[in-house]
């Protein structure tokens, strides 16, 4: 074996963002220093859809990230759409997740898996965000057994007939069309197919609005489906192949929920910096001192791997343990932050109305949602361990 000679010399990896991603990462954080900011606490108070920012995010061109350019939209990287909600998330979580299952959970998988006519009956609606959309995956019986779903869909001709109920549903009572996975045979994974179902449709209605620890404003509930009569050209990919799709979409939805993560990380980390700033008797203080330096860097730390696994989606990896590292590492984080931003505020952070009393509350659900922390772990372990 012969020595190495010569200088390894070569392009390396630059993490810096090019002008176009600067571009976007800019005028996403002057949006939300605008629209979100301001009323994140009301909207949080008030349990209210933040209908105007939605609105504004459609005329900015937010919702329209994931759609082909042929149907309106942008045709984003994966790595655009990570800097575009992390600053999304950092003026309003609520806003953010609304931004990211519409993009992510919805525009994706039919840009992906749609056929021609699919995508352009539905894609152009939501790229202007005269439609929103919403992902019925989860039920009673399945949460983190996606392949238990017992919502069953029966052929009757040139249709087919969907029974069952849909629980925690983002954007549940504000969509106007789901993604909605169900069981065409009892196979437990090749039995499952998806559909598109509009909210007008006979037979589909919205249940109970949950009553939520955080992310106030955005209204999760059940999507109820009785009876409901679904065309058979909404069938999204081909039948017995939706549990496929369902995992493939959870790999960008996983890294639009370590994206949420970094964004209320930074809000956390802004608020317990300016706050220890503004009392000498808290930022002279080395253990607080330490804090802010544990958030900074687990936020680099949390970046890093969220855009690594980005990286590899939008290249046509598998990127299915890097996005479950991302959003393992980056929730976890994200949950320590805040609470060691309430820390650091002290009184001052557990009040209502205060912001990182806010925060704390929007972190949690960064570690159930899109597979919880230790669905994650077990993501991780098994790519590790294969």
């Amino acid at each position: 074996m012969t020595a190495l000679t010569g200088t390894l010399v070569g392009p390396g990896v630059d993490f810096r963002l090019d002008e176009q991603l600067a571009d976007l990462q800019r005028r996403a954080h002057e949006f939300a220093d605008r629209e979100l900011v301001p009323n994140a606490a009301r909207w949080d108070r008030e349990a209210s859809f933040p209908r105007s920012a939605i609105d504004a995010a459609a005329r900015e061109g937010f919702l329209r990230m994931t759609i082909p350019t042929e149907y309106g939209g942008l045709a984003a990287s994966n790595v655009a759409n990570c800097i575009l909600l992390e600053e999304i998330n950092r003026g309003c979580a609520s806003t953010g997740v609304t931004v990211s299952v519409h993009n992510s959970l919805f525009s994706s998988p039919v840009a992906k898996h749609g056929t021609p006519e699919q995508k352009a009956e539905y894609l152009p609606k939501m790229a202007t965000g005269e439609w929103l959309g919403a992902y019925c995956l989860s039920e009673a019986g399945a949460g983190s057994d996606a392949a238990a779903l017992r919502c069953a869909a029966r052929r009757d001709g040139d249709d087919w007939i969907l029974d069952g109920a849909k629980l925690w549903i983002t954007s549940g009572s504000v969509a106007d069309c789901f993604v909605v996975f169900a069981r065409t045979n009892e196979h437990r994974t090749r039995g499952i197919s998806a559909f598109l179902v509009e909210k007008g449709y006979a037979g589909c209605s919205v249940g109970k609005k949950e009553v939520k620890l955080g992310l106030r404003g955005s209204p999760t509930t059940e999507i109820l489906l009785e009876n409901c009569r679904v065309p058979n050209k909404n069938m999204l990919g081909e039948e017995g192949n939706g549990f496929k799709i369902a995992l493939d979409t959870l790999d960008g939805g996983r890294l639009g929920i370590a994206a949420q993560s970094l964004g209320i990380m930074r809000a956390c980390l802004e608020a317990a910096t300016k706050f220890a700033c503004e009392h000498d008797a808290v930022g002279s203080q080395q253990r607080f001192q330490w804090k802010i330096a544990d958030i900074a860097t687990a936020l680099d730390a949390a970046r890093l791997l969220t855009w690594r696994a980005a990286h590899l989606r939008d290249i046509g990896e598998n990127c299915t343990m890097q996005s479950a590292m991302a959003k393992s590492f980056a929730s976890r984080m994200c949950n320590q932050a805040a609470r060691d931003a309430v820390e650091i505020c002290g009184a001052a952070g557990i009040g209502g109305g205060a912001d990182v009393e806010r925060l704390m509350r929007d972190a949690r659900i960064t570690e159930i949602y899109e597979g919880a922390t230790d669905i994650q772990r077990l993501v991780v372990a098994r790519g590790v361990m294969a």
